[in-house]
């Protein structure tokens, strides 16, 4: 008798198959998961990466901002120093000026008037004073013009006043202007 095999093997054939297919499927199912995680990991590497580049930036930014901030102060302190030499050599360079001012102003001075108080800004000089008489203010004025370092006097006010007790006295406010005279040879180059 042949032997007859009456068992489904079509059945057994198709599970087999099937588990075949699942066992398949779980390692393709394996393989995404892994190339998944594994394109996830690259990708954290390379934002980990670009926030460190990042982060180090930020650091040297800073380092830069303070620099700057240092430098600022630097020019600052440096335009601060500048004006102060400015203004210590303009002090040098008028200190003849003043000396020749009051020079002029003493040897200009005729008897009978006296100066009570002078004020200068920039070039122009204001001194108020005391005059026995009128004719002494004008004398101190043809005095000034014909000064090479003094020009321009202006008389603003000229008033009696009680000062001198028994002589009447006049006050008087003059202004003029204190002048640098060329020297000789400066105009025919």
């Amino acid at each position: 008798m042949s032997r007859i095999n009456l068992l489904p093997w079509r059945e057994e054939k198709r599970k087999e198959l099937q588990a075949q297919f699942m066992m398949l499927l779980g390692v393709v199912a394996l393989l995404a998961v892994a190339v998944w995680a594994g394109v996830h990991f690259y990708h954290v590497q390379l934002i980990e990466v670009e926030n460190s580049r990042l982060k180090y930036l930020e650091e040297q930014i800073a380092i830069v901002d303070a620099k700057i901030e240092q430098i600022k102060e630097l020019e600052k302190e440096k335009e601060s120093l500048l004006s102060r030499m400015r203004a210590i050599e303009q002090l040098q360079g008028n200190r003849p000026l003043i000396v020749r001012l009051f020079d002029e102003l003493v040897t200009n001075l005729p008897d009978g008037l006296s100066v009570t108080t002078i004020k200068q800004k920039d070039s122009t000089v204001t001194i108020e004073g005391l005059a026995q008489s009128n004719a002494r203010v004008s004398s101190f004025m043809r005095n000034l013009e014909k000064s090479e370092w003094l020009a321009k006097p202006n008389l603003k006010v000229i008033q009696e006043s009680e000062v001198g007790g028994d002589k009447p006295v006049n006050s008087f406010t003059l202004t003029f202007a204190q002048v640098i005279p060329k020297a000789e040879g400066a105009d025919e180059e």
